[in-house]
C-alpha cells in the first residue's frame, strides 16, 4: 500500500510512523486507519525493526481523535465496522512482539489517547493534552478507552475522565499513570529517539517475552500469569542472547545481543 496520510522511516532498526494530517490535528479518519492497519500488519512480519516509534506531524497534535466527518451520514452499522477496524488495527499494534513508544507532541484525545494506550511506553511533551471528550458528544470511547484506560489509571479516574470528559495536562497524566515521561517540547524527539535507541540494543527475544508475560498476566489468575512468567522464563535459554549477556556480564563488557 501506498500511504498518503502516515509518513514510515526506518533507521537503525527503529521505525517511526508519523500521522499526517496536519491540518486536520492528525484526526483518523478511515484512510489513515487502514494505513496504520497495513503498517501494522507488515511490521508483525518484519525482522529489520527493533522499535516502533508513533508520534503526530507538526507540534499542535499527535492524534485529536477519530475524524467526526467520516460519522457523518452513516448507518449503526456502518459505524460499528469502522470502529471495529480500529480496535483490530491497536489489538494489532499492542499485539507486536517489540516495543512501542508513542512520541505525544500535543493534543492526544479520544482515538489518540486509545492507540496511544495500546502502546508500550508513553512519552509526552509538556505542552501536550489528553482525554477521553467522546461524552461532550453524546458518546463514549469505542476503540478500548473504557478497557484500557480502566487498566492503566483504575476505575475511579477512568469514570471521572469518561464521564466528565475534561482533557488533562501531561504532568497530570503522568501522576495518574497514564503516560511514562514528561519531558520539554523542544526535547521530545530527542529523549524519544534515546529511549527508542536503548531498546534497539536490548536483547529482542527476551524483550518480546517480557511484554507477552506482562500483556497476557491480566487475563489468567496470578498462580497461572506467574507459571506462564516462568515458562517464558526458560525459554529464553534457548536464544544465543543469555549466553551474550552472561559472557559480558562476567567480562565486565556491553553485551552485543543479536
Amino acid at each position: 500500500m501506498t500511504y498518503s496520510n502516515i509518513i514510515v522511516t526506518t533507521e537503525n532498526r527503529i521505525t517511526t510512523i508519523k500521522i499526517n494530517r496536519e491540518k486536520a490535528l492528525n484526526a483518523l479518519n478511515e484512510k489513515t486507519i487502514e494505513e496504520l492497519h497495513d503498517c501494522v500488519e507488515q511490521l508483525s512480519q518484519s525482522e529489520d525493526t527493533k522499535v516502533v516509534v508513533i508520534t503526530g506531524v507538526g507540534k499542535k497534535s499527535f492524534i485529536a481523535g477519530a475524524d467526526i466527518t467520516m460519522f457523518e451520514g452513516k448507518s449503526p452499522i456502518t459505524i460499528r465496522n469502522i470502529i471495529l477496524r480500529l480496535q483490530e488495527t491497536l489489538n494489532k499494534l499492542e499485539d507486536l512482539p517489540i516495543p512501542v513508544i508513542a512520541s505525544i507532541n500535543g493534543y492526544c484525545l479520544g482515538g489518540g489517547i486509545e492507540l496511544a494506550m495500546a502502546c508500550d511506553i508513553r512519552i509526552a511533551s509538556n505542552t501536550a493534552i489528553v482525554g477521553q471528550p467522546e461524552i461532550k458528544l453524546g458518546l463514549i470511547p469505542g476503540a478500548g478507552g473504557t478497557q484500557r484506560l480502566t487498566r492503566l489509571v483504575g476505575s475511579g479516574r477512568a469514570k471521572e475522565m469518561i464521564f466528565l470528559g475534561e482533557n488533562i495536562d501531561a504532568e497530570t497524566a503522568k501522576s495518574f499513570g497514564l503516560v511514562n515521561r514528561v519531558v520539554p517540547a523542544e526535547n521530545l524527539e530527542e529523549e524519544t529517539l534515546k529511549l527508542a535507541s536503548r531498546l534497539a540494543k536490548g536483547p529482542s527475544f527476551a524483550l518480546n517475552m517480557a511484554k507477552e508475560a506482562i500483556n497476557r498476566g491480566p487475563e489468567n489468575s496470578l498462580l497461572d500469569a506467574i507459571r506462564m512468567e516462568g515458562e517464558l522464563f526458560a525459554l529464553c535459554f534457548a536464544h544465543e542472547d543469555v549466553k551474550e549477556g552472561v559472557n559480558a556480564f562476567l567480562n565486565k563488557r556491553k553485551p552485543n545481543f543479536k
